[in-house]
């Protein structure tokens, strides 16, 4: 349990001593990673596929209806921008209340179990997005990630109910 009393705020070098914090930073850095590379891999695949979403990003292929042409949309694009989606949807709620769950005291053993498998999960299911591969792994790592998530939540208001 954190040695924090009742009503203080922890110091940082509180947080930094936890280990169960430490672990939290250490998992939430790897899933913000993996959720930025979408970023580039979408580029990628928009500079590939040469399908762009406003004009400014179509002028060094010329102007008029030669650029135009450009000024698209792609369905390998658009599977990479879903998945990115599906990233900020459930990376999101895992960053706050991953936070508030490793600030509730939880067993590092257990911390980390949760931490591992939402950041196994997630990158799971980028694979299987942007591989793709059949259902129904995609949508099981979703769900394994949600209820991590979940898992969390529960813990959280089951430490410290003020309901």
């Amino acid at each position: 349990m954190s040695s924090v009393r009742t009503g203080e705020m922890a110091k940082l070098t509180q947080l930094i001593d936890n280990e169960v914090f430490r672990a939290y930073a250490t998992y939430t850095t790897i899933v913000l990673i993996k959720m930025m590379l979408m970023s580039v891999i979408t580029a990628f695949f928009r500079f590939r596929r040469k399908a762009f979403a406003n004009p400014e990003d179509v002028s060094s292929f010329g102007k008029g209806e030669n650029a135009k042409k450009y000024l698209r949309t792609d369905a390998d694009v658009e599977r990479v921008r879903r998945g990115h989606l599906n990233d900020l949807e459930n990376i999101v709620p895992f960053l706050g209340i991953g936070l508030l769950y490793a600030l509730s005291g939880p067993e590092l053993s257990t911390a980390l179990l949760h931490f591992r498998i939402f950041a196994g999960a997630r990158i799971f299911h980028t694979i299987a997005y942007l591989t793709p591969l059949p259902q129904p792994g995609r949508g099981l790592s979703w769900a394994v990630g949600y209820v991590v998530t979940i898992s969390m939540a529960y813990n959280v208001l089951k430490t410290g109910l003020y309901l």
